[in-house]
């Protein structure tokens, strides 16, 4: 449990970073150049995400309720919907119309979709902690961002088509390899 705790510590920190102390990392991305700072982040996102994973295997199994057979269709349907979100924070829909950080938005569905079908401890960490980090990471940015301006309407279908035929082959890849 200690490996994933570090790993979500490091997530809540260094994700936190921009969204609370934006000047600070300007200050460091342009000490050490955007595209070096940038691949840092990123390493320390995947190192992150590899305590995670690993401190999520090797903790003992400490049940804390049962969930329902059903819920696995529910987290099912919910994760298609939170592909969509993920996708459409870089997309040309108009989701952004509707929801300010559709990303955030995912990060929290996908972890509450997590917690209706894995009642153990360790589920309740990761998922728990991460989609509390979701909804802090969500008021921190609109903090950050102040009022919102909604994005221009998307006139054109056809990219739109494409990005939820995307979605869906993502999605089938996803559960395709939760299968295995």
């Amino acid at each position: 449990m200690t490996l994933l705790i570090l790993g979500l510590l490091l997530w809540w920190i260094f994700h936190s970073l921009p969204l609370v102390a934006k000047p600070r990392r300007d200050a460091l991305a342009a000490r050490f150049g955007e595209k070096p700072w940038k691949g840092a982040m990123a390493l320390i996102s995947v190192l992150s995400i590899v305590l995670m994973v690993i401190g999520y295997q090797q903790a003992d199994f400490v049940n804390i309720w049962f969930p329902p057979a059903w819920t696995m269709h529910l987290t099912d349907l919910l994760m298609l919907f939170v592909v969509i979100l993920f996708g459409a924070a870089n997309a040309p829909t108009n989701i952004r119309r509707a929801i300010r950080h559709p990303m955030f938005a995912g990060l929290i569905l996908w972890a509450f979709s997590h917690l209706l079908v894995n009642g153990d401890l360790a589920s309740l960490v990761l998922f728990g902690g991460m989609g509390l980090w979701g909804v802090a990471a969500w008021v921190m940015a609109n903090a950050r961002d102040g009022a919102w301006v909604k994005k221009p309407k998307v006139e054109k279908l056809g990219p739109q088509i494409g990005f939820l035929v995307g979605c869906v082959v993502i999605y089938l890849v996803i559960g395709f390899v939760h299968g295995l």
